[in-house]
């Protein structure tokens, strides 16, 4: 008998892709939470860095060799500030002293402590290196102007209000100066970091 001829298959299309199978192939694994979470992210960076930067400044070679210097620097500038304002007062390494009153700039009276936490909120934040390099470069020097009427203005408390010196000391300048350098970051982070829309695309 002569054989039927092999009836050729017909290739199935392929299987179609549920909506659902797809959905879940093309969604990108989890981010971790800091990822997913900005303000994590900055904070975490932001108590590192301090950490960082207060135990660096702690550390005894550090501090001899780069603090203390600084620390003398301040007070020179600061008896030359008292000089013009009619002060006779003279100057030995972190002392100001004259007939009435004597001050010890030390660690806590140098604007180092403020300087530290405005440089690591700096670099937590997100921004260009160029944006950072003028706010560090600008909040450096604002910290230190604001220190430097504080150590001035500490040095005329003692000498004609002496009993008030210790609050203002250790409650009043001291907050002022770390307020100071909360809002110099506001105002960097605001006004430097984040670019502003061309007038174009505003208009």
């Amino acid at each position: 008998m002569p054989k039927s001829p092999r009836q050729k298959k017909t290739p199935r299309p392929p299987k179609a892709t549920r909506p659902a199978e797809a959905a879940a192939e093309s969604t990108p694994p989890p981010r971790p939470p800091w990822h997913r979470r900005p303000e994590v992210r900055f904070l975490a960076i932001f108590l590192v860095l301090l950490a960082a930067g207060f135990s660096l400044v702690a550390w005894n070679p550090v501090n001899d060799r780069v603090i203390e210097p600084f620390t003398a620097g301040i007070a020179v500038v600061s008896g030359a500030a008292l000089e013009l304002i009619g002060q006779d007062v003279t100057m030995r390494g972190t002392v100001i002293r004259n007939p009435r009153f004597a001050v010890n700039i030390r660690n806590g009276c140098n604007g180092v402590e403020a300087m530290l936490i405005f440089l690591a909120a700096v670099l937590a934040f997100p921004a260009s290196w160029k944006a950072r390099a003028i706010g560090l470069a600008l909040g450096a020097v604002a910290i230190q102007a604001v220190n430097l009427v504080r150590v001035v203005a500490l040095f005329l408390t003692g000498a004609y209000w002496p009993d008030v010196f210790d609050a203002s000391h250790t409650v009043v300048w001291q907050s002022v100066v770390i307020l100071a350098a909360v809002l110099l970051w506001i105002l960097w982070a605001d006004r430097l970091a984040v670019p502003r829309p061309a007038a174009a695309d505003a208009a």
